[in-house]
């Protein structure tokens, strides 16, 4: 009897990408958790604050207006109108209506943006560490990563020149994430200006992740929006998550030339569609309403910040580089490889939520192999707990 073909379960593109690093550790701490554990949450990259009332007020006020129907794919004109707005007000930049579209979240801006620029066999440049999804997205696109290793001693600044070494014929796009997650480290607005420019004159696309752009602690706030004379090439991927709370909201957005934003909108009509309206009312009140929430809690991040440094500076063979933006540390934990039966970033996290009942992310999922993420996007008080276990644990091995 003829024996039959294996059959092929998934597809290939599926098969190239693995689970969200960080959504994995989530899910491993809910069941640890469940069983009663007392954890402290470092893991997910999250604002701990609630989302501000009048963004709230907003959406409950559109609800109530019925505003519960389909809307145009990039999302209705009054809040493309306001992104355009609002960036244009804070950094400079000069889009139109036709230039902007609204998705369900950040990440989908990227993931469309990805999948209509990159063909099979194209090359991305990636700076290390990167954002875990940058890698899975470009591979699921068929793309290929081509790597840029910064120096954790140089506080992992990027610079010009090493793109500029990176670049071949096949280099379709660069991705920067400014400020940086997990790092914290912020690009030079010069260094900054300087890639962009480079890759227009190549006909290279950058796309920009700015979903921390407004949680810049350098004094020197910047996007590449700025840079007016190099957005034929550019793609700016955005967020209301991280800069208003409201990351459950799901209200992402990318500014870019109108044939690529046209482009993601085709696909986003064949995927998402749009983004719920009452939550898009919701995003135009937190773009046009009162800025003062931003600022506190920037200010509140900065405190935060400090804080978790000056605590990881006291557990011996621990160093950290203070980042300049976002909400996370990133401590370099190598000095305990070959101590207790240790021999990674991932059996430090592994072992730190199992023993110690810490959450933190471990640094392969970002390029690196010696470093943890810690999200400090929490009370001051969670921050001393997790770091006294921390600092306990260590001691123990």
């Amino acid at each position: 009897m003829a024996t039959l073909p294996a059959i092929k379960q998934f597809s290939d593109r599926v098969n190239r990408i693995e689970i969200s690093a960080t959504m994995a550790v989530v899910a491993e701490a809910a069941k640890l958790k469940a069983t009663g554990a007392d954890l402290v949450e470092f893991g997910a990259g999250e604002p701990h604050f609630s989302t501000p009332q009048h963004i709230k007020d907003a959406a409950i006020a559109a609800i109530q207006q019925n505003c519960t129907r389909y809307t145009a794919v990039a999302g209705v004109p009054e809040l493309r109108a306001a992104i355009v707005k609002r960036h244009a007000e804070d950094f400079g930049s000069e889009y139109k209506s036709d230039e902007a579209i609204a998705s369900t979240g950040g990440k989908l801006a990227l993931f469309n943006a990805i999948q209509v620029l990159i063909d099979h066999g194209d090359e991305v440049i990636v700076p290390v560490p990167y954002w875990v999804s940058f890698k899975d997205i470009i591979e699921y696109g068929g793309g290929k990563c081509v790597y840029v290793d910064t120096d954790e001693s140089e506080g992992f600044r990027l610079t010009p020149e090493m793109i500029e070494r990176k670049i071949t014929p096949r280099t379709r796009a660069i991705i920067l994430n400014s400020p940086n997650n997990p790092s914290g480290a912020v690009l030079e607005p010069e260094d900054f200006t300087a890639i962009l420019r480079l890759a227009h004159r190549r006909g290279i696309y950058v796309i920009s992740d700015e979903c921390y752009v407004y949680l810049n602690y350098t004094g020197r706030e910047f996007s590449a929006g700025s840079v007016r004379d190099a957005k034929e090439h550019l793609v700016i991927v955005g967020s209301l998550s991280k800069t208003y709370a409201m990351t459950g909201w799901r209200l992402g957005y990318a500014l870019g030339p109108a044939p690529v934003v046209a482009a993601m909108t085709k696909l986003q009509s064949q995927s998402t569609s749009s983004t719920a309206h009452m939550i898009q009312k919701a995003a135009v009140a937190a773009l046009t309403g009162p800025q003062q929430c931003v600022a506190e809690m920037k200010r509140d991040y900065i405190q935060l910040r400090d804080l978790t440094v000056s605590l990881l500076a006291k557990i011996p063979g621990v160093s950290c580089v203070k980042g300049d933006g976002a909400f996370y540390a990133y401590p370099n934990v190598s000095a305990y490889f070959g101590k207790a039966g240790i021999g990674s970033a991932a059996e430090v996290a592994k072992r730190l939520l199992h023993e110690a009942h810490v959450v933190t992310v471990p640094g392969e999922a970002f390029g690196t192999r010696d470093h943890i993420r810690i999200s400090y996007a929490t009370s001051a008080a969670e921050i001393s707990r997790g770091l006294e276990r921390m600092q306990a644990w260590f001691a123990g091995l």
